[in-house]
């Protein structure tokens, strides 16, 4: 698979009246490289169309690569040294939940921050908004669906050992006691990079589960599904994901997806016209052979347009102004017209099983007042 050409390296980077830099914060490695060259290619066809159109504030946006898959503080680190210097007005990107949350206290006030991975809710930086979905609007219709659809009632959970895993977690205990007979029965948290879940099988197996949460970053995810297909737990158990593109079931394998479920906001397959005209957009830009554009990928383009949004809406680049005009603010892209709330945006969100590399919509889920 082709990798888009690279963006600006920082010793391309100077700051002037007539552009405005934007630290894009993205996985080159670790379990979530998998999904960075798609993140890469949206946020660089986000970036064009908008200086096609004239920039923001009439000035070329730029976006400056930092490595998010490195250790948290070292990203940390790296950001806060490119705003203190005035290298860039802004942030944004898909990154883990760890490495958000070592971030937005070091350039908290001093610049827009645009976070675009789904991540277990709760920010609530100054400065800081947020793109993608949380438990509320993502997990909790889910369970209850396949709850009603599937008969699922007790859960297993599998995830990494960070903040993002457990306090989704946390929030499925909750879900599931609110379902009749619904409980978590077992629950297994694993470092990044983890390759071998021989343990957790066997304790799942020895469990009586009938459905598994999986809350795995990336390649983690890959080879927790070919192994859990190897056992033959796919015949007994379906698996719900929060965080699963078309790029991890390709590299899964058809044979490997068997009774697999996503939740996101954006799928590839989508057949909306908001997406159609992204997917023509993609392709004629970066070719057919490009990585997929899944919703990982996808809410980096989401993050994009909504930072210049922001700064748009505002006509400044200062924080308290952005964040006093963020309620007012909305922008139209592949997940449609959105708007923000309490400096989240609010969008529809879907439930989709995967049919081997590829996932068919199901259900669009009802939003958390709904379910109430």
């Amino acid at each position: 698979m082709r990798r888009p050409p690279h963006l600006r390296t920082p010793e391309w980077f100077t700051a002037d009246d007539s552009t405005l830099n934007v630290a894009f914060v993205y996985p080159m490695q670790g379990p979530a490289g998998i999904f960075g060259p798609g993140c890469e290619a949206c946020a660089r066809l986000a970036a064009e169309e908008i200086n096609k159109d004239g920039g923001v504030l009439g000035k070329e946006l730029r976006l400056l690569e930092v490595d998010g898959g490195a250790p948290p503080e070292t990203v940390a680190a790296e950001v806060e040294a490119l705003v203190a210097t005035g290298a860039v007005h802004g942030v944004t990107g898909w990154h883990i939940s760890s490495v958000r949350r070592a971030v937005a206290p070091r350039i908290a006030h001093r610049v827009p921050y645009v976070y675009t991975a789904l991540y277990e809710g709760g920010e609530r930086t100054d400065g800081v908004f947020m793109t993608s979905e949380t438990p509320d609007g993502q997990l909790r219709p889910a369970m209850r669906l396949l709850a009603e659809t599937r008969r699922v009632r007790r859960w297993f959970v599998v995830g990494n050992n960070y903040v993002w895993p457990r306090r989704t977690a946390r929030a499925a205990r909750r879900y599931a006691r609110a379902l009749r007979g619904g409980r978590v029965c077992g629950e297994a948290y694993l470092p990044l990079g983890t390759e071998d879940f021989t343990e957790v099988l066997r304790r799942i197996e020895h469990t009586d589960a009938d459905a598994v949460l999986m809350l795995l970053v990336g390649s983690d995810a890959v080879r927790f599904n070919r192994a859990f297909a190897a056992s033959g737990l796919d015949q007994r158990c379906p698996r719900l994901s929060t965080l699963m593109d078309e790029n991890m079931l390709m590299a899964s394998g058809p044979e490997s997806t068997g009774d697999l479920f996503s939740t996101a906001g954006f799928f590839a397959s989508l057949a909306n016209q908001d997406t159609l005209d992204f997917h023509g957009r993609y392709a004629g830009r970066f070719g057919f052979d490009a990585p997929a554009p899944g919703s990982l990928g996808e809410s980096c383009y989401e993050g994009v347009l909504l930072l210049a949004s922001l700064i748009e809406r505002a006509r400044a680049l200062d924080v308290s102004a952005i964040c006093a005009a963020a309620e007012t603010v909305s922008y139209e892209g592949p997940r449609g017209l959105l708007h923000l709330r309490d400096r989240h945006v609010r969008q529809r969100i879907y439930l989709a099983e995967a049919d081997g590399v590829d996932f068919n919509v199901v259900a669009q889920l009802p939003s958390p007042q709904r379910l109430l």
